[in-house]
Order: C-alpha cells, then sequence, then structure tokens
C-alpha cells in the first residue's frame, strides 16, 4: 500500500544542463512525494540519465535548483550525497567484481560509518562494534534479496540479473530515502523483470524509502509507478499518473512518431 504523502522529498526546479552549446535539460521540473515510486521516461537522449548524474553531483547545472529533503543540492558535494540519504545504481555495473556479494554490499554501509581511516589502522575503540554493526546490516539485505546462497561467492562469478541484486543491496545499504534507480530492468529476461516489480515495490514498503526510477521497459515503469514524469529531448513533455501519460498524445509521439 502506498504510503499518503505529507510533501515532496524531492523537488526539481526549471533545471537546465548544457554541454558546450548543447542543452541537455531544458527547465525541467517535477516533484516526488515521500513514499512514492515516481518513473521518470523517455526515448534515449531525453535527459533522464543526465537528471540522475545532477541528483548525485556528478554533474553541475547552468539554471534552476534541486531541494532535497528541505535542502538545496547546489553546495553538496558528490562525496556527501550517500550521507544526505540518496542512494544509486547505475545503468553499467559498478561492482567491485573479485569481492564478495556480502563484501559489496558492506560497502555501502561507508555513508553510516563514522570511525575514520586512522582509526581503523589503528583498531580504536569502537571500530569493531561498527564493523560488526555493518556485517549485521549487510546479511539482513543478503537475506532479503535472497541472495543467501551466493553471499560468499565473488561478484564476477555470478550472472548479470544476480549481480544487478548486489547492486541493489549495495545502493540499499546506505539507508537512503531517496533511491534512484537508473534502468534496473537492462539486461533482465522477462521472469527477471516481473520479480523486479515486486521487489520494487516491496523495498518501498519494507524500508519506508521513495523511489525515482529510470527505465525504458514501459510495463514495469508504468505497473510500479504512482506517478510518472516524461522527457523528450531535454524538456518535460508529460506528468501525471502512468494511465494519463501513457495515453498522452506528447508521450505517444516521442516513442512512436505519431500521434495516434
Amino acid at each position: 500500500m502506498t504510503p499518503a504523502p505529507d510533501s515532496a522529498l524531492l523537488s526539481v526546479r526549471d533545471l537546465c544542463v548544457r554541454f558546450r552549446g548543447i542543452t541537455a535539460l531544458d527547465g525541467v521540473s517535477f516533484d516526488v512525494h515521500r513514499g512514492h515510486i515516481a518513473g521518470l521516461i523517455g526515448p534515449n537522449g531525453a535527459g533522464k540519465t543526465t537528471l540522475f548524474n545532477c541528483l548525485s553531483r556528478l554533474y553541475g547545472y547552468a539554471e534552476g535548483s534541486i531541494r532535497f529533503d528541505g535542502r538545496a543540492l547546489e553546495d553538496a558535494p558528490a562525496h556527501r550525497i550517500a550521507g544526505l540519504g540518496i542512494g544509486r545504481t547505475f545503468q553499467n555495473l559498478a561492482l567491485f567484481s573479485s569481492m564478495t556479494v556480502l563484501d559489496n554490499i558492506k560497502v555501502g554501509r561507508h555513508a553510516r560509518t563514522r570511525k575514520g581511516f586512522l582509526a581503523n589502522a589503528l583498531r580504536l575503540p569502537g571500530v569493531g562494534v561498527e564493523e560488526h554493526d555493518s556485517t549485521r546490516r549487510a546479511e539482513e539485505l543478503v537475506r532479503f534479496l535472497g541472495l543467501d546462497p551466493v553471499a560468499d561467492k565473488r561478484v564476477s562469478e555470478l550472472p548479470f540479473g544476480t549481480r544487478k541484486r548486489v547492486e541493489l543491496g549495495r545502493a540499499l545499504a546506505s539507508e537512503p530515502k531517496l533511491l534512484l534507480l537508473d534502468e534496473p530492468a537492462a539486461g533482465l529476461n522477462h521472469e527477471e523483470v516481473g520479480a523486479l516489480g515486486s521487489l520494487i515495490r516491496a523495498i518501498r514498503d519494507q524500508f519506508r524509502l521513495t523511489v525515482l526510477l529510470v527505465e525504458h521497459h514501459m510495463g514495469l515503469v508504468m505497473s510500479v509507478s504512482d506517478r510518472v514524469v516524461a522527457l523528450n529531448f531535454g524538456r518535460k513533455i508529460a506528468e501525471g499518473s502512468p494511465a494519463e501519460v501513457r495515453q498522452d498524445a506528447g508521450v505517444i509521439q516521442a516513442y512512436l512518431g505519431t500521434d495516434s
């Protein structure tokens, strides 16, 4: 069941991004409410990943603003974003292939630990407690994601769909308020996509977080999203419920090149 939103967790206003004269985002505005699953759709080159990179502070922006949980993100460096409560997966898997599933997920706990390099090197008081807590939380995510049978295997030994779940576990390990999923269905078969939809809803409900989903698989987006935003050539062309966006003439034309 979708929690009732009390306010916008994420507010994007008049966002503009330009690369050497090319406008990647042109005055994009939308809100994502707490507890919602929001879908961000559009053809290739629409600006979806550019927007995600702005939210992650990997890209700057020429104009506009982004507010997350009441805070402006303009001055937040990229390495602080996870600590603020924004977790992310990527189009291309960014895992440590020589490390185990459990250790990859534990990496995500870094944003929630307080002991620095020196404290860990010298094994100062509190380091052991923090390590134990990180391991326990990572093991809980392993069980939640059904990764128990492969927890001690190196990621390089696993099939693509399983590695996708490992990356999801790493993002969840940072205890995000907002989870950014960048094309999580890419490379998955029909059965895996169906399971992914159920998993996204379970994550939202279990961890009481908010999800912003970039995805080309329209069946997945429309089945899990509370609200959908459509982009094309860097501009917002539609926003509304999945049913409203599915029937929008601008969205149909962007995807099919026709008004019917």
